[in-house]
């Protein structure tokens, strides 16, 4: 799969990655649009590391369609439309999520504006309905 990552001078470059695959408990979402936020500008630039244990690649908000699920994932299928708020590797084609940090999208979003909505959604939960 391929992913955009931050080079050794911030810029942005377009490069194959490790395919990702779900473990116990996460979602396989197939990116369809990713968020821009403060943490990736500065990520990028070097001056924000990524949390321990969370992937070099940028973007902590995406929203795309569901293509496989971990052992343990009831509330998910694939075909699903979601969006969801992670630690990182959004920028991606693909990305594996925990369960507990994907959200649905509601009736009339479209992938595009949802892709915006899970760093100000988590907190508010369900007020987005």
């Amino acid at each position: 799969m391929h992913a955009i990552v931050a080079d050794s001078t911030g810029q942005l470059v377009w490069q194959e990655v490790p395919d990702v695959q779900p473990a116990s408990g996460e979602v396989l979402i197939k990116v369809s649009a990713a968020g821009v936020n403060r943490a990736d500008v500065l990520q990028a630039a070097g001056h924000y590391p990524p949390p321990p244990g969370a992937s070099e690649i940028l973007g902590m908000e995406v929203s795309g369609i569901v293509a496989a699920v971990g052992d343990d994932v009831v509330d998910w299928t694939a075909g699903q439309e979601a969006c969801a708020l992670l630690a990182g590797g959004g920028y991606a084609e693909y990305v594996a999520v925990p369960a507990g940090q994907v959200m649905p999208i509601p009736d009339g979003v479209s992938l595009r504006d949802a892709a915006g909505c899970p760093r100000w959604r988590a907190p508010c939960g369900r007020t987005w309905y």
